[in-house]
């Protein structure tokens, strides 16, 4: 039972008092079933649903989120509060992880918050083992679902590591799960029903409209809704990086506060635009979906979609970001059929080739193995077999999950040193053979301009020592002061456990999964254009989606607004296919690149614009015909390079 009551503590730490609908409920059924699953929408309160657990119970509570910024932010609020919490990354010098371990098993620590990766980390795994686990807390748990709209392999392990790490309580959070996937999510943490708490979606200040457009009336559109509405914080979604940059040109041109922000731009630049628009009461934001996640800002008065949101999850978390102070806000979707081939296009380009996936598999499982134990570069995995990292660390989560593959900790097969004193000075800082050893190293290694290049499995085979010895001692030195050090050639451990597998069955069932996410990622998108033409409340039927039943009309979306449903502009008339490329050319260049370009997937891919590894090594990417039907539907570039093979 809690030490503590949860409302003197909501006063006491968050200067609340009263709960968020739904928190109090979360927080029974941890105390009563030991788990519990809280769907709220986006600016719900679900933090403090872990944040206020924490302070109640004997442990730790560990928090698992893809979120880095996220957890920057709950940490720099936990610990004003007198609350020790900290963060477990690759950002952190080793002494630091240590200080942060020991802390964590001392019983010091009350919040840990870590990514689902770290889980690989089979140090981090047995520091767990030593700790009290009070609370295992996973949020954006909706990536637990291989069906969920935003999917990530390392999650599927949680819930067994959640198991294995001895977790007395755990739950899951997250904002956008539908009926399905909240069944997913309960069955991989075996949460009872009665334990998943959903609070409902609906929210009557916002303000919902959608407006078919043709995409050369856009930008105007744009500027008439942004000048003709009183200013306020005001988020811009778009798909691409470059209509990001076009768009907030466009609006600076027309006198307006506008930036844009997505992955392309470094770092220190994303952060200055974001602080820059959280404090501004008109600042407006063009942005791809790499903005919004974990941002709490109250006053979002305008969220629009310049492009088409590629589901209704992403639409639902995307305009859940505004009014969240509970005063009226506009969502405003512009509905183009032209922005279908894109979206689509990046589910397609996502799916591997079969021979891909064989490729891999025979690598990984070759017949009469040596060792059972292999270490891999998942780059150089990555560029082998044309399999983008993220499509390959899924279908090596796959193996896993078939009880074919078990997963290590991951090392660094090489480090970089630059010395910051004389060799000599390093060598003279430690004693007798210590200080003789450190000028080996030196000595063996690979000298460049500035940095020596170390790699310690050769370096130990070479002076009769342990690797471990060699790692030791760069750390010291780097503690010490005396060099700078930076980790190269990082490598994922696994162990075959069926080293006799069929490698064709299991390419087989690896492509049927992939394909099958492939169906519904476009048909996700199809369900975003049936809510722009709905005959209906679009309100209830957004709702519905995610299993919240309202029977009155909403009163604030389109179609209760103008009583009759919306059509869609025609898609701009495409001329047929090989329209515009020098098919000549193509097949001469897919002759010369058949590691590239040999299988049709492959050539759809190039031909609509879609980079993998074999196009980037092979430089193709580059090549005037790359993308030069960026704009065409693949399945249709598909089924043309099937038939021109």
């Amino acid at each position: 039972m809690p030490t503590s009551d949860p409302k003197q503590l909501l006063q006491q730490y968050f200067g609340f008092d009263q709960f968020r609908p739904g928190q109090r409920d979360v927080m029974s059924a941890l105390w009563k079933y030991r788990a519990a699953l809280a769907v709220f929408p986006t600016g719900g309160g679900k933090s403090l649903c872990y944040q206020l657990p924490a302070l109640m119970f004997e442990g730790v509570t560990l928090v698992v989120s893809p979120l880095i910024a996220l957890m920057k932010d709950q940490i720099d609020f936990l610990q004003s509060r007198g609350i020790a919490a900290e963060r477990l990354d690759s950002s952190l010098d080793a002494k630091s992880a240590m200080d942060v371990a020991d802390r964590m098993r001392s019983g010091e620590l009350k919040l840990l918050y870590v990514a689902p990766e770290r889980f690989n980390n089979e140090r981090f795994l047995a520091n767990l083992s030593r700790s009290r686990i009070a609370l295992f807390a996973v949020d954006e748990a909706h990536c637990i679902s291989e069906w969920g709209h935003n999917f990530r392999p390392d999650y599927l392990k949680l819930a067994e590591a959640a198991r294995e790490v001895g977790a007395e309580r755990v739950l899951a959070l997250t904002a956008t799960a539908t009926p399905s996937v909240v069944e997913d999510i309960c069955r991989a943490f075996r949460i009872p029903r009665e334990a998943a708490i959903v609070t409902g979606f609906y929210r009557p200040n916002l303000h919902l409209a959608t407006t078919p457009v043709r995409a050369e009336e856009r930008d105007s559109t744009l500027l008439d809704r942004l000048t003709i509405r009183p200013a306020g914080p005001t988020i811009v979604y778009v798909t691409l990086q470059k209509t990001a940059e076009r768009v907030a040109a466009m609006l600076r041109e027309a006198g307006l506060r506008a930036e844009a922000y997505h992955a392309g731009m470094d770092s220190e630049r994303r952060a200055a635009v974001q602080e820059q628009w959280m404090a501004s009461d008109r600042g407006i934001v063009v942005a791809t979906i790499a903005f919004g996640m974990g941002i709490d800002k109250a006053d979002v008065r305008y969220v629009y979609h310049y492009n088409l949101p590629k589901s209704l999850e992403s639409y639902s978390q995307e305009v859940g970001r505004a009014g969240r102070d509970g005063l009226p806000s506009q969502l405003e979707l512009f509905a183009c059929p032209d922005d279908v081939p894109t979206l689509e296009n990046f589910a397609y380009g996502d799916t591997p080739t079969e021979s891909a996936l064989h490729g891999l598999i025979q690598e990984i499982l070759p017949p009469n193995p040596e060792s059972d134990e292999l270490d891999v570069s998942l780059y150089e995995l990555s560029d082998r077999h044309d399999l983008r990292p993220l499509v390959l660390r899924t279908a090596l989560t796959y193996l896993e999950l078939a009880g074919v593959l078990k997963q290590g900790t991951p090392f660094y097969a090489g480090y970089e040193a630059k010395p910051l004193v004389p060799i000599k000075e390093i060598a003279d800082s430690f004693p007798g053979d210590h200080g003789r050893f450190a000028q080996q190293l030196f000595e063996r290694a690979k000298k460049g301009r500035v940095w020596y290049g170390i790699t310690p499995d050769r370096m130990a085979e070479a002076l009769g020592v342990e690797r471990k010895r060699i790692v030791r001692a760069l750390e010291v030195m780097e503690e010490r002061g005396l060099v700078e050090l930076r980790a190269a050639d990082v490598r994922q451990r696994y162990t075959r456990v069926k080293p006799d597998a069929d490698s064709a069955v299991l390419a087989r069932d690896l492509t049927g999964r992939f394909h099958r996410r492939e169906v519904q990622e476009i048909a996700r998108l199809r369900q975003v254009l049936d809510l722009v033409t709905l005959d209906g409340c679009q309100v209830n039927a957004l709702v519905g989606y995610f299993g919240e039943m309202r029977e009155a009309p909403c009163g604030h979306c389109t179609w209760c607004a103008t009583g009759h449903a919306q059509v869609l502009p025609p898609e701009h008339a495409q001329e047929p296919l090989p329209s515009g490329l020098d098919v000549t050319a193509f097949w001469a260049l897919r002759r010369a690149n058949p590691e590239a370009l040999a299988e049709p997937r492959q050539s759809a891919r190039f031909l609509c614009g879609l980079s993998s590894p074999a196009l980037t090594r092979s430089k193709l990417s580059r090549n005037p015909l790359f993308g030069i039907w960026e704009n065409r539907r693949f399945a249709d570039v598909l089924d043309w390079c099937k038939e021109s093979r």
